[in-house]
């Protein structure tokens, strides 16, 4: 069954298109914005940009540290840069320029980390990005945003360009059903519960959401009534409906394509100790790089599926109930 089917979501182009797609928008709309690439404009789908604006458009090749700067430079002049490579390069070869360049000097500049997660499959543990909102969640400043079909990629790519300073944009080599209408209403940092229920609350970002839709409908059948909230903006995180929604259901399930250590799931966690207690259980990679492999068997073999986020919501559900 294809992500999100059972969810009745109509399927669509992989998201490193739509992201291509909206960048090349919001090039045309603003004459401040520039974009940077390194080397990898065929696979982050910044190559529309430049074969329709050369001059805007700028390759810094297989350098990562150098593609960083070039884009702080930029942003110092008053430039609105989108700085993009695939997560695991940007993070690994040029995280001190991305601490002391973007984000100590609090600079608008617009990072955009591609292939985040291991569902680029084939392409190996090298180029997969587990660790990267971990990693990009250790700079204070840097509003993260992980969108989960193509409208909410539109709408990140603009929300982003508007944003004045530092933001990261994690985009995804596959394909995200539709969620969303296309003018669907994004706001940085206020998360979309895109399914109501009062029994539990499934919280996820990215390819995510749609799994935890399935599984909200699988569950469902058995007459369990979950909530489903669209955690696109990571920080700054949406504390209220987080809050809200432990209340009203009084138990959480986190899904993320991501390492549990240091992701969304513990972040959350983090939230309901504080605010509002209740019991939780976490879908994600445990701690081990992945190999090389179809994506669909890679999510299942790591249990990233909305198979796996059902059992988690029916084990967090029987908690709830052996409280009372």
């Amino acid at each position: 069954m294809q992500l999100g089917e059972r969810a009745g979501l109509k399927q669509s182009i992989p998201m490193r298109d739509i992201f291509g797609e909206s960048l090349l928008e919001v090039v045309r709309e603003n004459p401040d914005v520039v974009v940077l690439d390194g080397d990898l404009g065929n696979s982050t789908k910044t190559e529309l940009v430049r074969n329709e604006f050369p001059e805007r458009s700028f390759n810094i090749g297989i350098a990562e540290s150098n593609l960083v700067c070039i884009g702080a430079g930029m942003a110092g002049t008053g430039l609105i840069p989108w700085i993009t490579s695939f997560s695991s390069f940007l993070l690994c070869n040029a995280y001190d320029q991305l601490r002391l360049a973007i984000s100590i000097s609090n600079l608008n500049a617009k990072i955009l980390g591609s292939h985040g997660g291991i569902t680029l499959g084939k392409d190996g543990p090298t180029q997969m990005g587990i660790e990267d909102l971990a990693l990009v969640g250790g700079f204070p400043n840097v509003v993260i945003l992980v969108p989960s079909d193509p409208a909410s990629m539109r709408a990140a790519v603009k929300a982003a360009t508007d944003y004045v300073g530092p933001v990261w944009l994690r985009s995804s080599r596959i394909a995200m059903p539709e969620i969303y209408p296309k003018d669907m209403e994004f706001t940085i940092g206020k998360a979309i519960t895109t399914r109501d229920g009062d029994d539990l609350t499934i919280i996820g970002n990215g390819m995510m959401v749609t799994a935890g839709l399935d599984a909200a409908a699988a569950l469902e059948e058995d007459g369990i009534n979950a909530r489903v909230i669209d955690l696109h903006t990571l920080r700054p995180m949406d504390i209220d409906t987080i809050v809200k929604a432990a209340q009203e259901t009084g138990a959480i399930v986190t899904a993320e394509e991501h390492l549990l250590h240091g992701g969304m799931g513990s972040n959350v966690a983090r939230v309901i100790a504080e605010y509002e207690p209740v019991p939780m259980r976490f879908v994600g990679l445990a701690d081990t790089y992945v190999e090389s492999g179809d994506p669909e068997e890679l999510l299942e073999k790591y249990h990233l599926t909305a198979k796996d986020i059902e059992s988690k919501a029916r084990e967090v559900f029987a908690a709830k109930r052996n409280q009372k």
